[in-house]
């Protein structure tokens, strides 16, 4: 049941009982008190008359005082029999009629601004879970609650800069939310104030590497040397150094890292058969022959987020390539801080993408090209796909997954190999 009209209910049930346990004693009937008023003053008369008679015959008074003093007692009694008493109960009624009517108006309206002033009706409403998105892990963290979680962590460290612990978190939350800029700027902030550290330095290496379009190349490898020169067996160091030496062809360097990777993972495992596969193709690469693309290598940190996938420059896998352009129409909608997402997929398959670039949405049109060396997961790649399709995306929140107002245009199916492919954005994501 929707818990909106179970916790309005209940309130509504729970209203009425307080109203009727207020109300009742105002509204009930009552007994008129009037005659019993009445019969006590005349009793309280008889008592004095009788009094009167009892000291005129005794001698103590007079027959003209008597007759004086019963004279003032009927006039007494009379100006009391006199006050109506029918008045008084109407006026009583009318003041319990008015009490209960004030009541009934003002208490559940008084209750419910107390309770919009200083309740949270919106806790009432569970939020929506959010969509699953296809192909993409981390779909769960669009949650609005844990985007507003992380921005409130974002906001404490702007009021707190010199918590390094705190860049970190941040970095690694920006990191699952596939927001790598931000992600890297954080882990920038924290290795000013926290001393070196292979799990640091990986992590750094691993966002800027995610803002290169999954190229390991240039800044990302610089970190990882360090990382392995501060601590030789982080397991997440030694995989993304492999898949480094992959991707600049270093086969030699790269088997020799996975290998050593290998004795930190349990021996038969999954992870440990990955590694001999990707070995086994790395000796193929090695020998000249044609090599399909290498995902990272198992993410063994417990903590840490995966290794990015990455593989080696192979020439001889066909990729595809063209320019990406805006809908003039569109145009107007690109913010500059938005994120642009080039990616090719599989029009048989699922929808993970075969190969992605990330980009600044400033810089379209924008030419790309898209290989084997951007894949996401072993033996899922361009060079093995029969067709792709290749698609763009702006991205407002500059998250993966595809969010309301995001901008996208796609291509029909073409070859693996195909060049000068031309898309269009000109949709705008429901």
């Amino acid at each position: 049941m929707n818990s909106l009209p179970l916790f309005w209910s209940i309130a509504f049930v729970v209203a009425l009982c307080v109203l009727a346990a207020l109300v009742w004693p105002l509204v009930r009937q009552r007994k008129d008190s009037a005659p019993d008023d009445e019969a006590a003053a005349t009793a309280v008369f008889r008592d004095h008359k009788r009094q009167l008679d009892a000291e005129f015959a005794a001698g103590t008074l007079s027959a003209a005082e008597r007759d004086a003093a019963q004279d003032e007692l009927v006039a007494r009694f009379g100006t009391e029999l006199a006050v109506a008493p029918a008045d008084v109960s109407r006026a009583s009624e009318r003041s319990r009629w008015i009490a209960a009517i004030a009541l009934v108006a003002l208490l559940p309206a008084s209750a419910a601004l107390l309770y919009v002033v200083l309740g949270n009706p919106a806790a009432v409403t569970a939020p929506a879970a959010p969509a699953e998105v296809a192909g993409h892990p981390d779909a769960a963290n669009t949650d609005p609650q844990i985007i507003a979680m992380i921005d409130r962590l974002a906001e404490k460290m702007k009021a707190n800069p010199e918590d390094g612990k705190g860049w970190i978190l941040l970095g690694r939350s920006y990191l699952k939310l596939g927001r790598y800029d931000e992600s890297a700027a954080a882990f920038a902030e924290a290795a000013k104030r926290m001393p070196e550290s292979a799990g640091l330095l990986t992590d750094q290496a691993e966002a800027i590497a995610m803002v290169q379009g999954r190229s390991l190349a240039g800044r990302p490898a610089q970190l990882l040397t360090r990382a392995l020169a501060l601590d030789p067996d982080y397991p997440k160091a030694i995989a993304m150094s492999a898949a480094a030496s992959a991707e600049r062809g270093d086969f030699d360097g790269a088997i020799a890292l996975y290998t050593r990777l290998k004795t930190h993972v349990p021996a038969g495992g999954e992870e440990s058969q990955k590694i001999d596969e990707v070995v086994a193709e790395l000796n193929v690469a090695r020998k000249g022959a044609s090599m399909p693309a290498l995902a990272a290598a198992p993410a063994t940190a417990p903590s840490g987020p995966a290794a990015p996938a990455a593989a080696p420059s192979v020439a001889t896998a066909p990729g595809v390539s063209g320019r990406v352009e805006i809908d003039p129409k569109l145009a107007a909608k690109v913010a500059p801080g938005d994120t642009l997402f080039i990616f090719a997929r599989d029009p048989e398959g699922g929808r993970m993408p075969l190969a992605v670039m990330r980009g600044a949405a400033s810089e379209l049109p924008k030419s790309f090209a898209l290989t084997d060396a951007m894949a996401m997961a072993p033996n899922v790649t361009i060079s093995r796909a029969k067709t792709v399709v290749v698609e763009a995306r702006v991205s407002k929140s500059g998250n993966a997954a595809p969010q309301s107002g995001d901008l996208r245009g796609s291509t029909a199916p073409v070859k693996p190999g195909a060049d000068k492919i031309r898309v269009v954005i000109d949709q705008v994501v429901p």
